[in-house]
């Protein structure tokens, strides 16, 4: 089984050692992103609802990478750091799909990188 390494600039970079994305076997598997503005390299924390925009639009950015879309997206998994902004974060976070929703677990985590409120990562089907 080959795998095939995803990055690109319009999403951020790790901040460790990892990658954006990994394909493999039929599968994308992107990691967790927050909401980090690639083009400053600065943190979207005025509020959870721009900060959630601004981590899909980081997944978005990974998945035109690699060709794909949000429909592509069978599972995701969102880290928060209180579930009191479990409705917000839902809220946005729907706007993204049109129906076909993925799986996903939210669960609430003692602290994030850097401060932030929210995390996603996602797995992805490359042929639907």
């Amino acid at each position: 089984m080959a795998k095939q390494i995803i990055q690109t600039d319009k999403a951020p970079a790790p901040i460790g050692p990892y990658n954006q994305a990994v394909k493999a076997n039929g599968l994308l598997f992107v990691s967790g992103q927050v909401a980090f503005i690639p083009a400053t390299g600065e943190l979207e924390t005025s509020n959870i609802q721009a900060e959630t925009h601004q981590v899909m639009k980081n997944i978005e950015a990974v998945l035109s990478e690699a060709k794909l879309t949000f429909g592509h997206i069978v599972k995701t998994t969102i880290f928060l750091s209180d579930m009191g902004l479990f409705a917000q974060v839902n809220e946005v976070y729907g706007t993204y799909f049109s129906g076909d929703y993925p799986a996903r677990e939210t669960v609430a985590v003692k602290g994030l990188p850097r401060g932030v409120n929210v995390e996603i990562s996602v797995i992805a089907v490359v042929d639907l």
